[in-house]
């Protein structure tokens, strides 16, 4: 269903640099997560949905359409649900790997090989280039790094 939005512009209201400073103050602590020892998601969650809900208050006191508001929130949550799965599923499968050894089995075919990390390098990027085509970039770039750190543990 096709409606006609009016478009509101609160660059120059007080309002809008009240919801921008919101903005910044939650960057900050995002920023500065290891001096105030907050993971980078609490403040991120929290300062988003705190802009929500003082943006959908402006348009209830002033009378605007929430229509247009609720229709966002929508696609944002979807979006959100989106990469929670991926990610889920991601690492279920790398999960499932470690369960099942295989990155212990590539871990001793390549320290028994003795691979500089030179040479684990190209491996790892030429393993990458094989991998990305049936694997997201982001599962990919999981297996190696996960690859990666069980070869570094053992190496040092």
């Amino acid at each position: 269903m096709e409606h006609i939005v009016e478009t509101i512009n609160m660059t120059q209201s007080l309002f809008g640099w009240i919801v921008f400073s919101v903005f910044v103050l939650g960057y900050f602590f995002i920023a500065a997560e290891e001096k105030y020892h907050i993971n980078k998601s609490k403040p991120a969650l929290f300062i988003g949905t705190f802009m929500f809900v003082l943006i959908g208050g402006y348009y209830a006191v002033n009378g605007y359409d929430i229509l247009p508001l609720h229709e966002e929130l929508e696609k944002l949550i979807l979006e959100i649900a989106e990469i929670f799965f991926f990610l889920f599923v991601a690492m279920t499968y790398i999960e499932t790997m470690i369960e099942r050894n295989v990155f212990e089995v590539l871990k001793h075919k390549l320290v028994s090989n003795g691979y500089s990390y030179k040479k684990l390098f190209w491996l790892t990027g030429l393993l990458a280039f094989f991998i990305s085509p049936v694997a997201d970039n982001l599962t990919t770039a999981l297996i190696l790094s996960t690859v990666l750190y069980t070869i570094d543990k053992h190496k040092t």
